[in-house]
C-alpha cells in the first residue's frame, strides 16, 4: 500500500565499502582500512543503500540479551558449518549462521561499522532488494518467520515464539443470556493507534478495556439465544511474552484526498508500562506484568521519504557512555540559595539573552527558538526592539563570542564555561558559571543513538523527542522487568559467545591490525628532497646548483613519524664521507633560486610535527656558510627576480637580450634578496649616480613610441624590496649618468620618458578600396597598396593621412573623395575611424603597426562613428556603419539608421549591443542624447521591430510549456507539472529531462513594471489560448525566463514587483501548469534528478527535485537532498551536471582536500559559483555506487551527439556549412525512447531452505 514509502534520508551516516574499506584517498598506496571502534566501544552496521531499516531491526536484536544468548547457544552440529552450504546433501541453516557472525563482529570486531551483506546474500536478497526501501515493521515480521523456519528441528526451533509471541483473547458476552464466546490468536507485536489518541496507554485501554457494545441496527445474533441481542465486545491480554514489540500505525491514507499521509502530533509512551489493566488474568505477581523500554525505532521524514535509527538501552553496559557534545555546557548557579531570581533590565539584550539561557535545564538552546523566547520574555521581538541598533540577532551572538558559545553548525548556543563578572547589568550579578561540568554518568544502562554506521551517546530524556514531528517514534520494543542479568554479563561483550566465533573475532582483529599498520607504514611515508651544500652557490641571494641538478639532489623515502634524529642518522649512512656538523633547513625553490626558511633543531620532533610533508625541499649543509659564503634564512629575505632595463651601448653583455621591440634597450634577469635595501641594489648595479626607475601607467603612455618611467626618490633608497612590494618578474630602469645626455632619454623631475629609436619611427599605411575584410590580390581593378611612413608619437594623424597619400602615389586617384585611417582588430575586422585632430600618442596608435587608408570621412570631435545592424523577427541583417553627431537624440538616430537602411515606418526602436555581443535592453528614452545614455564610438545598435511599450510598461512575448494542442490535463507523476504524456514529447523536446523549450506560442502581455508576478500571471491568464485552462489560483502556475528558447530560471516572489527580477523588453518568458501550489524560495532551485540505471547507460526518468541552498550550497547538502527524495545512502552518491550545449557530464565531487594544521581549512565549495554554476531547470545524473560501479556518466546518446559536433567542426574547418549533418531518424527515435518507467514495486521476502 506504502509502495516506496521509507525512503531514506541519510545525514550523519558515513559510508563505508562491503569490503571494510573507507575509501581510497587520491595517492595512497593502499586502500584504507575500516576505522577502528570509538572512545563508545559500540560497533554500527553499515548501509547498503536503502537497507536503514534493516540495521534498526538488527541492533535492536543485538541488545536484546536473552534473543542473543539464545541464538549464540546453537552450535555448529545444529546449525551446520557455512563452509558447507554449497554442498546439495548437507543441511547448513545459513541465515541464523550469519546471523551469529554478525553479532560477534557487532560485539568484538574492533571495527566502526559492520557489513550486512553476507547476512542479505543468506536472504537470497540482489543489489535491487538492498536498495529498496521497506517497512520496518513488516521486515520484523519476515524476519521473525524466516528464523523460525531456519530453526525448525533444533532446539531453538521455539526462540522466536518463546520470546516474542503472545496471545489475546476476543470475548462477546450476550447481554440477554449472558452467554461468553470466545476466540484465541496469536500475536507478535501489537499494531496501536496513533491517530485520535494521546499516548500508548490510551490506545491500550481503548483496545482492551474498552467494550464495544452492538446494539440499535447493530445487533450480534447469540449462538445460544439464536436471534439477534445486544452484546458486548471486548479483548484482554491472556499470555504475555518476554519481549513486548509495539508497532505504531503513524502511516495512514486519507481517501477522501486519495493520499498517503504521515500522523506527526504528539504520542507520548512510559518508559516502563504496567500492562496489568490489559490482562484478563490479574492475581499474579505485580513483576510479571511490569515491563521496561529498550529500544525506539524512529521514523525522520514523510509518507514519500524518510530514513529510519535506532535509540537502545544498553542493557548489559557493553559501551562507554559520555556525555553527548551539546551537554558539554556551562551550568550556571546561584551563588547564594536565598537569593531571588534576577530581575531583567529589557533594554539591555545581553541580559536578557543570558537570563533565558540559564533558564534553560541545558543551559543551551536552539537558536531558531531563541527568537521566540525571548518574545515570550519580554514581550516584544527582537527585530522590533533590538534589530536597528544591535543588527540580526545571529550577529549579536557572533559579536559577543566571549559570552556566548555556538556549537551544532551554529545552530545551537550555550553560554561559554567561563566565570562572567556581568558589571553593566546588576540584575545578573547573582548569576555565576561554574567550571566544573557534571558530566559523570550515573550507574546503571544508558542509551544510545544507533544511526546506520554513527553511534552517538543520549541520555534518556531525548525520548521523549521523539512523540511527535516528522522524526517520531515508530517502534517500540518492552522487555520484562523480572528479567535480571547475571553480574558477569554486565560490560562483557564475549559473553556466551561460542569459541570457534571467539576464534574467528581474533583471526579478524589480527588481520584488521595488520592491515592499518601496513597502511599507516604506507601512508606516513614522504618523498623529501636532499639538496647538498658541496654542489651548490650562492648567486644574487639564492642558491645554485654547481653542475647539473641530478648530482646535487638526493632523493630520499622516510616515515614522518620517526624523528628528526633519526632522519638524521640516515643521512649520515648515505653520505658517508660528511665531515662535521649537519643542519636539516626547510627550503624551497623561487624563481630566482633555491631559497632556505627554518632549520630543524630538535632530535627528538617527528619528521610531521616539523613541517616535512611529501615533496619537501631540504637543504643540508654545516648551518652557517655555503662556499664560504653566509645565507640569509627566512621569509623576510626571500629574493626577488628581477627585470631589469639599461641602454644597451652596442657590445653584446653577458647575460643580456636585446628587447623584442627594437628599442634599443637591454634585459637582464637578476635576483636580490628580499630584505635587501634599494640603495644597495642601486649601488650593486652601477656607479654612484645611477637612478633606478619604475614604469608607470599613464594615459597615452602606450602610443606613440614612448614610455614613463619615475624615477625612486631618496626616501624609498633605505626601504626594501619587500617594503616596495616588489615581486617577481617586475621591471626596473637602470640609468647610469652618461646615458641622459642621449636621445633616448629625457629626464624632467623625476619622469625619465624613454623614446624610441629612429629606426622604430614608423608605421605602415595600406590603401584598402572596400571595407572589409584584408585580402591578397586585386579588388575592382584596384591593387591594394602599403607603405612605410615616417611617423612620432608627436605627429598629428591628419599629417600622417596626407603622407600616406602622398607616397602611396594616389592624389590624383582620391581628388575629391574622403578619406580615413582605420585600424583592424585581431579578426581583421575595420575598427571606427582615427580622428585627424589627434597626435599619434594621443589616438593611442602604437609605432610599427599598420593603418588602413579607406573611403569615408574622418569623425569630428564631436562626432560619434556606430555601427548598427537591422533586426527583424528571428533573422539579423549585416553590419553597417553611421556616423552621427553626440547630442543628437535616440529618436533622430533611428530616423538616420532607418534612412541609411532604406527602411520606413514607426514600428521600430534601438537596443544596444553588449560586450558579448549579445542584443540587450531597448533604449527606452527616445528623447534623450545619445551621450546621455554613454552609447560612444564604436558601440552597435540593433535597429529592431516593433513598437516601445509606454514608459514604465514591458512588453514580454508568453510560450506554454509543457502543453499539447489536444489536451491540457494528462499528470505527470514524477513532478509538480502537466506534460504532453509519456513518451510522447513535442517534437525538439528532450523526452524526460523536464522542459527543454517552449511548446506552443501563446502571445504577448503589456503590464507595469510594478506590478507583482501574481499580477503577470493573471494577465497571462487572459491570453485567448489560455482562457479555457483550468488554474485555481495564480500560485498553480510557474513562470521560466527563456534565454536562447530554453528555460534557464523560474521568477520567484509572489509579491515582488517585475522591476526588482531584473525583466526587460522582448524577454521571453514560459509559463507551466502545476499540480499543486508553488511558491519556491529566494535560495530554492528547481532541478531536474536523473537517476542511472545500473548496469546501463541509460537513465530513469527524471523528477523534480526542489533543492533549498539557503544554508549550504555545497555538493554534501545536495547529495543529501537527493538522498532523502530517493532514499538512498548519501555516502554512496555519485553525482554530475548536464551540459546540454555540448552533451557532457560535469563530475560533481565534495572531497576536501587534506591540508596541514598550519594551513587553514578550504572553504566548502559552492555549487552557485564557478565551475558548475548551477540555476534552475539544470539536470544532474546521479550514480548508486552501492549498485553502479561505472561512474561514466554519458549515454550512447550523448556520444552520437559528440560525434555530430565533431564533425561539424571538423566541416567548418574545412569551409563546410554542415560538417556534421542532423542525427538520422532512428537516433533520434531512440533518444526518445531511451527513458525508461520506474521499476514496479515489490514485496519484500526472504528466501529459506527446507528442513522439515
Amino acid at each position: 500500500m506504502f509502495g516506496n514509502l521509507f525512503e531514506e534520508d541519510e545525514e550523519d551516516s558515513s559510508f563505508v565499502l562491503p569490503g571494510g574499506g573507507g575509501g581510497v584517498e587520491p595517492g595512497s598506496k593502499k586502500a584504507e582500512p575500516p576505522a577502528p571502534r570509538g572512545a563508545l566501544n559500540l560497533s554500527g552496521l553499515q548501509n547498503q543503500g536503502g537497507t536503514c531499516y534493516l540495521n534498526s531491526l538488527l541492533q535492536t536484536l543485538l541488545f536484546s540479551p536473552e534473543f542473543r544468548e539464545e541464538l549464540f547457544s546453537l552450535g555448529p552440529e545444529e546449525l551446520g558449518c557455512l563452509e558447507d552450504k554449497d554442498k546439495q546433501e548437507a543441511k547448513v541453516r545459513v541465515i541464523p549462521l550469519e546471523l551469529q557472525r554478525l553479532f560477534a563482529h557487532l560485539l568484538l570486531v574492533d571495527q566502526q561499522a559492520a557489513s550486512t551483506a553476507d547476512l542479505t546474500d543468506s536472504f537470497g536478497w540482489t543489489n535491487r532488494e538492498e536498495s529498496s526501501q521497506h517497512d520496518v515493521q513488516e521486515l520484523n515480521r519476515i524476519l521473525f518467520s524466516a528464523l523460525e523456519s531456519s530453526l525448525v528441528g533444533t532446539t531453538g526451533s521455539s526462540l522466536i515464539h518463546r520470546l516474542y509471541h503472545g496471545t489475546v483473547v476476543n470475548q462477546i458476552v450476550c447481554k440477554v443470556c449472558g452467554y461468553l464466546s470466545e476466540s484465541q490468536e496469536d500475536f507478535l507485536d501489537l499494531t496501536v493507534s496513533v491517530s485520535g489518541v494521546s499516548g500508548l496507554e490510551e490506545a491500550l485501554w481503548n483496545m482492551f478495556v474498552e467494550e464495544e457494545m452492538f446494539e440499535g441496527n447493530n445487533l450480534y445474533r447469540c449462538s445460544r439465544c439464536n436471534v439477534l441481542v445486544e452484546a458486548a465486545k471486548s479483548a484482554k491480554l491472556r499470555k504475555l511474552p518476554p519481549f513486548l514489540t509495539m508497532s505504531l500505525l503513524r502511516f495512514n491514507f486519507d481517501f477522501t484526498k486519495c493520499e498517503r499521509y504521515k500522523e506527526t502530533g504528539r504520542y507520548t509512551f512510559p518508559l516502563s508500562i504496567n500492562l496489568k489493566p490489559f490482562c484478563e488474568q490479574a492475581e499474579r505477581p505485580e513483576s510479571e506484568y511490569t515491563y521496561e523500554l529498550f529500544s525506539v525505532i524512529i521514523h525522520k521524514g514523510g509518507c514519500y521519504g524518510g530514513h529510519y535509527h535506532v535509540y537502545i538501552k544498553d542493557i548489559d553496559q557493553l559501551g562507554n557512555w559520555e556525555a553527548p557534545e551539546e551537554e558539554l555546557k556551562p551550568k550556571f548557579v546561584k551563588k547564594e540559595a536565598q537569593l531571588s531570581e534576577p530581575v531583567l533590565e529589557k533594554e539591555d539584550p545581553l541580559s536578557v539573552l543570558i537570563a533565558i539561557l540559564s533558564q534553560e535545564e541545558s543551559k543551551s538552546i536552539l537558536v531558531d527558538q531563541l527568537g521566540q523566547k525571548l518574545l515570550d520574555t519580554i514581550g516584544v521581538s527582537w527585530n522590533k526592539k533590538f534589530r536597528k541598533q544591535y543588527g540580526p540577532i545571529g550577529k549579536f551572538l557572533h559579536s559577543h563570542s566571549d559570552v556566548f558559545m555556538l556549537v551544532s553548525n551554529a545552530t545551537r548556543v550555550a553560554l561559554k564555561s567561563t566565570t562572567l563578572t556581568l558589571v553593566t547589568d546588576t540584575s545578573l550579578k547573582n548569576l555565576s558559571v561554574s567550571h566544573e561540568l557534571d558530566l559523570k554518568p550515573a550507574d546503571g544502562p544508558h542509551w544510545f543513538d544507533l544511526n546506520d554506521s554513527t553511534v552517538t551517546p543520549i541520555h534518556e530524556r531525548d525520548i521523549e523527542k521523539q512523540f511527535q514531528g516528522k522524526e517520531s517514534a515508530y517502534m517500540l520494543f518492552y522487555r520484562k522487568a523480572e528479567l535480571c542479568r547475571p553480574e558477569e554479563a554486565k560490560q562483557n561483550p564475549s559473553y556466551k559467545v561460542p569459541p570457534h566465533l571467539l576464534r574467528m573475532v581474533q583471526e579478524e582483529n589480527a588481520r584488521l591490525r595488520q592491515r592499518r599498520e601496513e597502511f599507516e607504514s604506507s601512508t606516513n611515508t614522504v618523498e623529501v628532497h636532499l639538496h647538498l651544500a658541496p654542489h651548490y652557490q650562492l648567486e644574487n641571494g639564492a642558491l645554485w646548483p654547481k653542475g647539473s641538478t641530478q648530482d646535487s639532489t638526493l632523493t630520499l623515502n622516510f616515515d614522518r613519524r620517526r624523528t628528526v634524529g633519526d632522519f638524521r642518522q640516515a643521512i649520515y649512512q648515505m653520505q658517508d664521507t660528511w665531515e662535521g656538523d649537519m643542519a636539516l633547513t626547510l627550503a624551497k625553490s623561487l624563481p630566482a633560486g633555491l631559497h632556505l626558511y627554518n632549520t630543524l633543531t630538535d632530535d627528538q620532533q617527528s619528521l610531521f610535527s616539523a613541517g616535512v610533508t611529501n615533496g619537501s625541499d631540504l637543504f643540508v649543509w654545516n648551518g652557517r656558510e655555503v662556499c664560504g659564503t653566509s645565507v640569509q634564512m627566512g621569509s623576510e629575505w626571500e629574493p626577488v627576480l628581477l627585470t631589469l632595463l639599461r641602454a644597451s651601448n652596442g657590445a653584446e653583455e653577458q647575460g643580456g637580450a636585446e628587447d623584442a621591440s627594437g628599442s634599443g634597450l637591454l634585459r637582464v634577469m637578476r635576483g636580490f634578496p628580499g630584505g635587501t635595501t634599494l640603495e644597495v641594489v642601486c649601488e650593486a648595479l652601477g656607479p654612484e649616480d645611477t637612478l633606478l626607475c619604475q614604469e608607470e601607467s599613464q594615459p597615452g603612455s602606450s602610443g606613440g613610441g614612448a614610455s614613463n618611467w619615475r624615477v625612486f626618490p631618496p626616501s624609498e633608497m633605505h626601504r626594501t624590496l619587500k617594503e616596495l612590494s616588489l615581486k617577481d618578474g617586475d621591471t626596473l630602469l637602470v640609468l647610469e649618468p652618461q646615458v641622459l645626455d642621449t636621445s633616448l632619454f629625457s629626464l624632467r623631475g623625476d619622469v625619465v620618458t624613454v623614446t624610441t629609436p629612429s629606426d622604430c619611427r614608423w608605421l605602415q599605411v595600406e590603401f584598402r578600396p572596400r571595407g572589409d575584410r584584408p585580402r591578397e590580390g586585386k579588388e575592382n581593378g584596384e591593387e591594394r597598396r602599403r607603405e612605410k611612413i615616417s611617423a612620432s608619437g608627436n605627429m598629428l594623424l591628419s599629417e600622417v593621412k596626407q603622407s600616406a597619400i602622398e607616397q602611396l602615389d594616389m592624389q590624383e586617384q582620391l581628388i575629391g573623395v574622403e578619406c580615413c585611417l582605420r585600424q583592424v582588430d585581431h579578426t581583421g575586422k575595420l575598427l571606427p575611424p582615427l580622428r585627424e585632430d589627434l597626435t599619434v600618442r594621443e589616438a593611442g596608435v602604437k609605432l610599427m603597426t599598420s593603418l588602413f587608408l579607406c573611403r569615408g570621412a574622418a569623425p569630428g570631435p564631436t562626432q560619434l562613428f556606430l555601427y548598427f545592424t537591422v533586426s527583424s523577427g528571428s533573422s539579423t541583417g549585416a553590419e553597417m556603419e553611421i556616423m552621427v553627431e553626440e547630442s543628437i537624440t535616440v529618436k533622430e538616430c533611428l530616423r538616420l539608421m532607418l534612412k541609411a537602411a532604406c527602411l520606413e515606418g514607426d514600428w521600430w526602436h534601438l537596443r544596444k549591443m553588449d560586450w558579448c555581443e549579445e542584443v540587450g535592453d531597448p533604449l527606452m528614452d527616445e528623447d534623450a542624447s545619445l551621450t546621455e545614455l554613454k552609447i560612444g564610438t564604436g558601440d552597435t545598435l540593433v535597429v529592431t521591430e516593433g513598437q516601445l511599450p509606454p514608459k514604465g510598461f514591458l512588453k514580454l512575448p508568453i510560450w506554454m510549456l509543457g502543453e499539447s494542442d489536444e489536451s491540457f490535463c494528462q499528470a505527470d507523476a514524477k513532478g509538480n507539472h502537466v506534460i504532453n504524456g509519456v513518451g510522447n514529447q513535442r517534437e525538439g523536446l528532450p523526452s524526460a529531462d523536464g522542459l527543454g523549450g517552449p511548446g506552443q506560442f501563446a502571445g504577448h502581455v503589456e503590464i507595469s513594471v510594478e506590478a507583482s508576478l501574481d499580477d503577470l500571471k493573471i494577465q497571462v491568464l487572459t491570453l485567448p489560448i489560455l482562457q479555457d485552462l483550468c488554474v485555481p489560483t495564480p500560485a498553480f502556475l510557474r513562470v521560466w525566463l527563456l534565454e536562447g528558447r530554453r528555460p534557464s530560471r523560474i521568477l520567484r516572489g509572489r509579491l515582488q514587483p517585475l522591476k526588482k527580477m531584473k525583466l526587460r523588453n522582448g524577454m521571453e518568458l514560459g509559463v507551466q501548469r502545476l499540480l499543486k501550489e508553488e511558491d519556491l524560495g529566494l535560495k530554492e532551485l528547481l532541478l531536474w534528478v536523473k537517476i542511472g540505471v545500473p548496469g546501463e547507460r541509460k537513465y530513469y526518468p527524471s523528477e523534480e527535485l526542489v533543492w533549498d541552498a539557503g544554508r549550504e550550497g555545497s555538493p554534501r547538502s545536495l547529495r543529501q537532498a537527493i538522498a532523502a527524495q530517493y532514499g538512498l545512502s548519501a555516502d554512496s552518491l555519485h553525482m554530475a551536471k548536464y551540459c546540454p550545449e555540448k552533451y557532457t557530464w560535469m563530475a560533481i565531487s565534495s572531497w576536501s582536500q587534506q591540508v596541514s594544521k598550519r594551513k587553514k581549512k578550504k572553504k566548502a565549495e559552492n555549487l552557485y559559483g564557478a565551475p558548475f554554476h548551477l540555476k534552475d531547470g539544470d539536470i544532474i545524473g546521479v550514480k548508486n555506487l552501492l549498485i553502479d560501479s561505472n561512474k561514466d556518466f554519458s549515454t550512447l546518446e550523448d556520444e552520437l551527439e559528440q560525434q555530430r559536433l565533431q564533425q561539424e567542426a571538423e566541416g567548418r574547418k574545412r569551409g563546410g556549412q554542415n560538417g556534421g549533418g542532423e542525427p538520422s531518424v532512428e537516433v533520434t527515435a531512440e533518444r526518445r525512447g531511451s527513458g525508461k518507467q520506474r521499476k514496479p514495486e515489490v514485496a519484500l521476502s526472504i528466501n529459506v531452505g527446507h528442513f522439515r
